[in-house]
């Protein structure tokens, strides 16, 4: 009888491992009859990364629409845009005018770290959706986002500027990696606490990039989910996990949220 009891428990470990280990980061959540998919997003990866968990491809083919953080710039403007400022040829000298939020945008540009934008998550995805003509929207305009940085404050902007340069951030050049990881495994809850992290000296822009977006998304998803379409939502994993993610907060609501 021992040796049936330790099989079964082998048994049951074995498929709680197989579990975990093919958990993404896509929940589908229900209420009654209606479903929407949420999609924890990396907008920057490696070729290495690729393929992308399976997950969201299921996610996806059951959607009807797709729906980003950003409404996003057509990808055949976005690389106008670049090919005209790169044959301009900007000096150095010129970006002290630019405001210290922007700065420190330019110096976290995926590029200077071995990744690229047209790799994340969100691209890949553009896409898949526009090959399969599925319409696309965001949560945000670009007016919207833009708003988001546009709104700090010179204090703010320099915070964001220094977070650069602080020994805690220079001593981790492995954060991207150690946030793709996470993403990979599912885990958004690590995801988000590393942005947290990144955050603890200013609670404040923590408070505006994530918490404070995610409450305001909120409403817009439940639309998504009251209407006669499946809609997949995709935002930044970090968006996703801890106590006022965008899971919790559905939870909290009374949806039923199941990771995929």
């Amino acid at each position: 009888m021992l040796l049936v009891y330790l099989r079964i428990i082998i048994a049951a470990s074995l498929i709680l491992i197989i579990n975990q280990a093919g958990a993404a980061c896509v929940w589908k959540v229900t209420s009654g009859a209606n479903v929407l998919y949420l999609g924890g997003s990396i907008h920057a990866l490696k070729s290495s990364d690729y393929p992308l968990p399976a997950a969201y491809n299921r996610a996806f083919d059951a959607s009807d629409r797709v729906v980003f953080e950003v409404n996003h710039v057509d990808p055949r403007t976005y690389d106008y845009l670049r090919r005209v400022f790169g044959l301009l040829k900007v000096p150095e000298t010129k970006f002290a005018r630019y405001r210290p939020w922007f700065l420190s945008l330019v110096l976290q540009a995926p590029a200077l770290h071995g990744m690229s934008e047209t790799l994340g998550v969100e691209e890949f995805l553009i896409r898949r959706a526009r090959a399969n003509s599925k319409p696309a929207s965001g949560l945000e305009s670009a007016r919207e986002h833009a708003d988001v940085f546009l709104g700090l404050t010179d204090r703010q902007g320099e915070a964001m500027l220094l977070m650069m340069f602080l020994p805690t951030q220079r001593g981790r050049g492995s954060t991207g990696d150690e946030i793709a990881r996470a993403w990979r495994r599912g885990d958004a809850d690590t995801d988000t606490r590393i942005m947290m992290d990144e955050f603890r000296n200013f609670p404040s822009l923590a408070e505006r990039f994530l918490t404070d977006r995610n409450r305001k998304w909120i409403p817009k998803i439940e639309r998504y989910l009251q209407s006669e379409k499946t809609y997949f939502v995709v935002a930044g994993a970090a968006h996703m996990g801890g106590p006022n993610g965008i899971v919790a907060l559905l939870r909290a609501r009374g949806y039923h949220v199941e990771q995929l």
